[in-house]
């Protein structure tokens, strides 16, 4: 009888340093900025370890107060930092992004300083052969493929040597032109693809990176026929105004073959949108981990944990098993409901 596994879920990404102007000023103007943590399997981690699983991040950081001030936002979260590791070098820098809050008309908009960070030198060799065999499932993204090569090898790395120890592989395509070309991301991550069982990927994402036609089911169905892909979801994201969205997703279970899909959350409050679609992901993971990879639960979970995220600021999320059960249960009643919860 094979050890229980230490964590439920590792993943591997850059943390990253978020510094907003308040609410609705503009990068241009103004002196003060808001400093926050964040990145894509930071949020991930941080939604699945509120709702009560047991997390941890794969990461470098400068071994300086900002790479301390990481460190406090991990374990704030709730998540494991046992392989989040310290790069002492001089120069050492941790990655920055800018987040300027949008105003219908005007869009958000992010700028990125990212390059040479203590992240880019990540390596295998900076972490012991048994996180391998610590985890029930392993997940990444491809902003990680796409941020050099050094990163790009590494993860692909890890996800062989995590999959060859029999856990599952989660992988969100997550796409970003200031990374890398369409093409580049396509040729990289169709060569990972046969060792993913769970595969996120917008209808978006799936046409204008993969080149898929047809319906989004028909989409998402594709992946299953060309690699040994078990679960595939794709969020669907309506933006009415940068302060309105209506937020949905459909999931196929290729073991089931099945599709799974409600109606969307509508008309979201927005407060900010970032690590929204991390939301999802860390809801969908939570369903599939605690419920026996069932994709009713997975859709529901994910679905309810992106819609309260818009509503939050910052990158990571704040929701615990509780708020989101009851979000649940409120999006499927059909009958009347209080106004407040007192």
């Amino acid at each position: 009888m094979e050890k229980r596994r230490e964590f439920d879920l590792l993943a591997l990404g850059e943390i990253l340093l978020r510094l907003s102007p308040p609410v609705n000023e503009r990068l241009t103007r103004g002196d003060a900025f808001q400093k926050q943590a964040g990145g894509a399997e930071l949020n991930v981690v941080s939604g699945v370890s509120l709702l009560g699983l047991r997390t941890g991040v794969i990461s470098k950081v400068p071994a300086n107060d900002l790479g301390n001030y990481i460190q406090n936002r991990v374990r704030f979260c709730g998540v494991s930092d046992d392989y989040l590791v310290y790069d002492k070098s001089k120069d050492s820098r941790l990655g920055i992004y800018y987040y300027e809050y949008g105003a219908h008309p005007r869009k958000p908009n992010v700028i990125y300083d990212r390059k040479n960070t203590a992240f880019a030198d990540i390596s295998i060799s900076d972490f012991p052969d048994e996180m391998f065999r610590a985890t029930r499932c392993f997940h990444t993204t491809g902003i990680t493929l796409a941020l050099g090569q050094k990163t790009r090898e590494t993860a692909i790395e890890m996800i062989k040597r995590f999959k060859e120890n029999g856990t599952l592989i989660s992988f969100d395509v997550n796409f970003r032109g200031n990374l890398w070309t369409g093409a580049e991301a396509k040729a990289c991550i169709e060569t990972i693809l046969p060792y993913v069982d769970v595969f996120f990927c917008s209808e978006d994402t799936a046409r204008l990176t993969f080149g898929k036609e047809g319906t989004v089911q028909e989409m998402m169905k594709s992946f299953t026929k060309e690699y040994p892909i078990s679960v595939v979801a794709a969020t669907q994201r309506v933006v009415h105004s940068p302060k309105v969205h209506s937020f949905g997703s459909c999931i196929y279970d290729a073991i089931n073959d099945r599709f799974v899909q409600e109606p969307a959350y509508e008309n979201i409050d927005v407060v900010d949108r970032i690590g929204s679609g991390d939301a999802y992901i860390s809801g969908a993971l939570y369903g599939l981990l605690s419920h026996n990879m069932d994709c009713q639960k997975a859709m529901e979970y994910g679905n309810a944990t992106a819609a309260v995220k818009n509503t939050i600021p910052g990158d990571l999320p704040s929701s615990n098993l509780k708020e989101i059960d009851t979000i649940i249960q409120n999006h499927q009643s059909t009958g009347p409901q209080l106004e407040m919860n007192r």
